[in-house]
């Protein structure tokens, strides 16, 4: 909780902080990686750098919990951190590097905001940190525990054991063990983290989600070809390297948009390349003979561009209670309508809980209509690949 002595001057320089995170984090950021630059080459994601996201990203979620801090006093907001601790997790991020941050962060709220950083705004931001760092330490403690392994352990390596191109831009590849052993159990919609080693020495990582159901011998990954150095250096690499056979460094599953138990009716809906996560989620609830009501929803350019198209018309079809619905910006498909995904009209059941994963102004639009038609917020579930800008504008 925050303490008393703190909230207020947390309430009162809030919107000086808020104001100025852009440039904060961007301080941050660049202080932090020239102390430390292996955290750049081997840790961050060198993409999200370039394009600025992942300073909008922290900037946004310090924000959020000084707010949710604020309007709850007396409680610690680490729900909203969940989805952050899962990425931190399958990345291996320990407790000691929550110390290399907070010097970097508080060098650049000084730098930024100089005189104004009283030695009592100070104490109140310092407070504010580690709140948030303790929960997000505890939590990640709790899903290596979870995992078995010692905090930040969570590599291995794996082969690539098949590779089928879905589209022209998009494989997937099956991964083992290369002793043989049988792979981690996993929640469907769960992902993994890979990391390759690049020409240039860096090892960079990406997350892929585990597209087909736990319980195979294998796991499954699809990957769509970015363009663009660096933002796609990893799926370039893995298009271009990634042959039977090859080795890749593979995290424990993390991720917590996984299916509720339970026999309520679902709702899948998904765009583009963010199908993936579904797909485990059907897999698992065809291979289960679930009798539970299903309406997948799923948004795309073109039949041709869609990866896994027939699977998941496979998989809906096995379902007693699946329907599917299908949009392509392009004309022709005879099986979609054509544009953009509109579920204003479907008939969807009471008590659908929902999940969402795509581009975010598709799961915006998404979301809105959902709760427009008197669906709880807090059955509306959400997947980001890459850093969530979307934290604290969704509660």
């Amino acid at each position: 909780m925050l303490s008393e002595q703190a909230a207020p001057v947390v309430r009162a320089t809030l919107p000086a902080v808020g104001g100025a995170l852009d440039e904060i984090t961007e301080r941050f950021y660049a202080g932090l990686f020239a102390a430390r630059p292996e955290l750049l080459r081997d840790l961050f994601n060198r993409g999200n750098q370039a394009t600025g996201d992942q300073r909008k990203a922290l900037a946004g979620s310090i924000a959020a919990f000084a707010g949710a801090l604020l309007a709850s006093p007396d409680t610690r907001p680490d729900v909203m951190l969940a989805r952050i601790a899962h990425k931190h997790a399958s990345l291996g991020v320990t407790s000691e590097q929550y110390k290399v941050v907070h010097e970097h962060l508080f060098a650049a709220i000084v730098a930024v905001l100089g005189e104004a950083v009283t030695p009592e705004v100070a104490r109140a931001w310092d407070e504010v940190y580690w709140l948030m760092a303790n929960a997000l330490i505890a939590l990640e403690a709790r899903l290596y525990q979870e995992r078995g392994v010692a905090e930040g352990a969570v590599w291995q390596p794996m082969e690539i054991a098949g590779r089928r191109e879905e589209t022209t831009d998009t494989a997937s590849f099956t991964l083992r063990h290369p002793d043989g052993r049988p792979t981690a159990a996993f929640r469907p919609g769960q992902y993994v983290s890979v990391q390759v080693t690049l020409p240039d020495g860096a090892r960079q990582i990406r997350q892929y989600s585990l597209s087909a159901a736990p319980g195979r011998p294998e796991w499954r990954i699809t990957v769509k070809r970015v363009e663009g150095d660096p933002a796609g250096e990893v799926s370039s690499w893995l298009h271009a390297h990634g042959r039977v056979g090859e080795q890749v460094t593979v995290s424990a599953p993390f991720g917590e948009l996984v299916l509720p138990e339970g026999d309520g009716p679902l709702l899948l809906a998904s765009a583009g390349i963010g199908s993936t996560p579904m797909l485990g989620m059907l897999d698992h609830l065809a291979t289960t003979g679930t009798s539970r009501p299903v309406t997948v929803v799923h948004a795309d350019r073109s039949p041709a561009g869609h990866a896994h198209r027939e699977e998941l018309l496979r998989l809906v079809d096995a379902l007693p209670q699946g329907t599917v619905h299908l949009w392509y910006e392009e004309p022709g498909a005879t099986d979609a309508a054509q544009g953009r995904a509109d579920i204003s009209a479907l008939d969807l059941p009471e008590g659908v809980t929902a999940y969402l994963c795509g581009p975010l102004p598709f799961m915006r639009t998404v979301r809105g209509d959902l709760l427009a038609r008197g669906v709880a917020a807090s059955d509306v579930h959400y997947e980001v690949f890459g850093p969530d800008l979307w934290l604290g504008t969704t509660a």
